[in-house]
């Protein structure tokens, strides 16, 4: 028999379909719940992680699993808090059970997990703050900048999809501004600000601690305020056509830029092909992406920006990763 430690989820874990002694909800102290169910029999506790004060600290998950048995805890994990640091933070109390999904719940009770079965979490936690760390060294933060320079060349989009990305393995460490726009108003992102081009240096400065922050610059001129620029062309051929009439010395003066054709369908073959007529060379060909769902593609791109190593790479795109508690 299990019993039910519920909050926020409480009225999903009245419905689920399985064998409970008892059931409880609401907000508890970590000591509290030990003394209620340190000396109660039962298999399992299936708990809604919301139901401890202070879940987010680690520490008091640490002292919940010693005190129960990490081995008895299957553990419902919100979904902001689905990062590979936080989960690897359950793994090294011993806890390998934990989903955000609860039709998971019910096969972590029949097939619970072993140490082998996440693993892959913990190995992509030790790469992120490898990542961060080597971003932090020498600097206070990397600062990235996109620029469209055929028309709509998708500088909004990239950046909100890159930002998700990173959030995963970075956590809150991750912002990004744009100049004299507010398009990032339309986006559920509340560490994505619009800013003016005279506010921009005070925004950044205030943003001084943070691991990553990615700059729309739009019509703003200065890149001296970014470490690195993106150069992002939308390479249908229209776009192209109208570039080239507004600026024909557009690529003349794009040469040793990064440029980054988005949106792009074009193949292998084709992309040499566009090099040796525009006499440049491009930085990376990104397709079309979902921004509904994680990529392999942006993985790949992040990996060539530095802002993750082989091994996040190596897992592809991150919903594998986390696919076996997202059921």
């Amino acid at each position: 028999m299990n019993v039910i430690v519920a909050n926020e989820k409480k009225d999903e874990l009245s419905n689920l379909d399985i064998d409970v002694i008892k059931s409880i909800s609401g907000e508890y102290e970590v000591g509290e719940l030990i003394a209620m169910f340190e000396n109660f029999f039962y298999d399992k506790m299936i708990l809604d992680v919301t139901a401890i004060s202070n879940y987010q600290d680690i520490s008091v998950i640490q002292r919940l699993a010693s005190s129960l048995g990490s081995n008895k805890l299957v553990i419902l994990v919100p979904d902001e808090l689905c990062s590979s640091n936080y989960l690897s933070g359950l793994i090294s109390c011993g806890i390998y059970n934990f989903t955000n999904n609860l039709n998971a719940v019910k096969q972590l009770l029949v097939k619970p997990n072993t140490e082998e079965d996440v693993r892959q979490i913990a190995e992509l936690s030790n790469a992120s703050t490898q990542v961060a760390n080597r971003v932090r060294t020498g600097i206070e933060n990397k600062i990235i900048g996109f620029r469209n320079v055929t028309e709509h060349a998708g500088a909004t989009c990239l950046i909100y999809m890159l930002k998700k990305e990173l959030t995963t393995l970075y956590g809150k460490s991750v912002y990004a501004i744009e100049v004299n726009k507010k398009d990032f108003e339309f986006l559920p992102d509340k560490n994505m600000f619009s800013v003016t081009a005279v506010n921009l240096d005070n925004k950044i400065s205030e943003l001084n601690d943070v691991s990553v922050i990615l700059v729309d610059l739009n019509d703003y001129k200065d890149d001296t305020i970014c470490q690195e620029v993106i150069y992002l062309l939308e390479p249908s051929t229209i776009k192209l056509n109208k570039l080239i009439k507004t600026n024909r010395t557009v690529f003349e003066r794009l040469k040793g830029k990064k440029i980054v054709l988005n949106k792009s369908l074009l193949s292998n073959k084709d992309v040499t092909e566009f090099e040796y007529e525009a006499n440049t060379k491009v930085y990376y060909n990104l397709p079309p992406i979902n921004d509904r769902e994680k990529s392999s593609d942006m993985s790949e791109f992040m990996y060539r920006l530095g802002l993750v190593d082989d091994v996040a790479v190596k897992h592809g795109d991150m919903k594998n990763v986390f696919g076996l508690f997202k059921l």
